[in-house]
């Protein structure tokens, strides 16, 4: 229903928005990862959003990225996962954390997010393999294939899920952790 909204930003009182686009005012509820990549007050802003209609309320989220919403998205479609513990998850993880927790089946990381339980996180894990896009399946190849802790160091060193996936995807399956970090930060270097 309503895709995107480009107006000007008039209030922020995190995890809600006011903006204002040719005179009306959209309250809009974002992560915390979006709140911080917004400009100043009096500034343009362009979201992207999802409307959740219910019974008793009509809310609108907004996020600064395709990929938010899509993990936003794909996190309420499971059961017992609400907006409120999908935008917690978002404020806490951005979305290539996610799904590098998903990849390693990491639920540890899931739990530190505030509301996420064990369980919550487990079924999280569960359901969301798969489903978070393209960089996943690459970023889920490389850990079954015995380089997550290439992956990990990776990450560690700063690179992007979608740089460390990609150098950890061309790495020979029987090499070993010290000899897979060289060869990755070469592969790296070339890029």
């Amino acid at each position: 229903m309503i895709g995107r909204l480009h107006g000007t930003l008039l209030e922020k009182t995190p995890p809600r928005l006011l903006l204002d686009c040719g005179g009306v005012g959209y309250e809009v509820d974002v992560p915390m990862s979006t709140l911080y990549k917004l400009p100043e007050l009096g500034r343009p802003v362009t979201l992207l959003t999802h409307l959740a209609v219910r019974e008793d309320a009509h809310q609108l989220f907004g996020f600064a990225s395709a990929a938010e919403r899509d993990a936003f998205r794909a996190l309420i479609r499971i059961s017992g996962v609400g907006a409120r513990i999908a935008l917690a998850l978002l404020s806490g993880l951005s979305v290539d954390e996610l799904a590098q927790a998903v990849a390693v089946q990491d639920a540890a990381r899931l739990t530190r997010v505030p509301g996420i339980g064990k369980k919550t996180a487990e079924r999280l894990l569960l359901e969301l393999r798969g489903k978070l896009g393209p960089d996943l399946a690459r970023v889920a190849a490389a850990a079954h294939a015995g380089h997550s802790d290439v992956l990990q160091a990776l990450l560690a060193l700063g690179y992007s899920e979608r740089e460390a996936g990609a150098a950890v995807s061309r790495l020979d399956a029987d090499c070993g952790v010290d000899d897979g970090i060289r060869q990755a930060l070469k592969i790296l270097a070339k890029a």
